[in-house]
């Protein structure tokens, strides 16, 4: 049941914070290009032509721009084989002129999405999909987060929120966004518990929970009554017509604290992803 009352929580502004990482990413590629005289490069692989990813790819390139970072762009057929774009990734991974790799996902069914990601080079992963990025994030170790997970973090630094003690429920398991995400948390000392679309009874976990973060990928899935009042929500969902996984109506009037979608954690993600891009870029460059 989707509650009418007026919304009480602040909103989770991601878009300023992102607009301040962005700048911030720019001035130190303008430097890193002054003392280097090579600007960080970022590469962009697309498998096919799916509009939603198409448009994904062109944005995060047009931010790369306005941010001083060099983009390059591989547009492969949707034919593509597996082998095919692991060769492609590699040969990125070697190309000592090319300091981030970004591949669009998802790549297509008859693609091992795995495979291509595990080709990445650990110090070009500045999406954070590896393996090796995952396990430097679960033990606490020095590497690139995955970046709608990192940017959480950021956002909820930003707004205070102290993870110490607080118990924190993601829903989602998907290994980019609600496995990593649960483990940076965990490192914050947060008690934290995994759900999912097929969680027995979810909103008996859900309402207990301090910190909720919904990226299950389906629309408005969570709603105000399934909240524990004075709750922080992030909403971590992108579904189709700019709607996210919470329905933010009911749970504005319930939580003390919420993101927007859009917004939110949208415009963090791709600030993560130029952050991470100049820092790689500096570390390969010894600058």
């Amino acid at each position: 049941m989707t509650t009418t009352t007026s919304p009480t929580a602040r909103l989770m502004d991601g878009s300023a914070l992102a607009r301040r990482m962005v700048e911030e990413a720019a001035a130190r590629a303008a430097a890193l290009t002054a003392r280097t005289g090579q600007a960080p490069c970022l590469a962009t692989v697309l498998v096919g032509d799916d509009p939603a990813s198409v448009t994904y790819v062109r944005m995060k390139r047009n931010r790369c721009a306005k941010a001083g970072i060099q983009s390059r762009h591989l547009a492969l057929p949707a034919d593509t084989t597996t082998a095919q774009l692991v060769d492609t990734i590699g040969e990125l991974s070697h190309d000592s002129g090319v300091h981030g790799i970004l591949l669009q996902h998802p790549v297509g069914p008859h693609i091992d999405e795995r495979a291509a990601f595990e080709a990445i080079a650990p110090e070009k992963d500045v999406d954070g999909v590896t393996a090796h990025s995952f396990a430097a994030m679960s033990l606490g170790m020095d590497g690139f987060v995955s970046c709608t997970p990192g940017g959480i973090m950021r956002l909820l630094d930003h707004y205070d929120v102290d993870l110490t003690g607080k118990h924190a429920v993601v829903v989602g398991r998907s290994a980019i966004l609600g496995k990593p995400v649960g483990m940076l948390l965990l490192g914050r000392n947060a008690t934290v518990t995994y759900c999912h679309s097929r969680t027995a009874d979810l909103a008996a976990h859900t309402r207990a929970a301090d910190v909720v973060i919904a990226a299950v990928g389906r629309p408005r899935f969570l709603h105000g009554d399934q909240l524990k009042p004075g709750a922080v929500v992030i909403d971590a969902g992108c579904n189709a017509g700019n709607v996210g996984d919470v329905d933010f109506d009911s749970a504005a009037a319930v939580a003390s604290l919420i993101t927007p979608v859009p917004g939110g954690v949208g415009p963090m993600t791709i600030a993560t992803l130029l952050t991470q891009t100049v820092d790689a870029a500096s570390r390969q460059l010894g600058a």
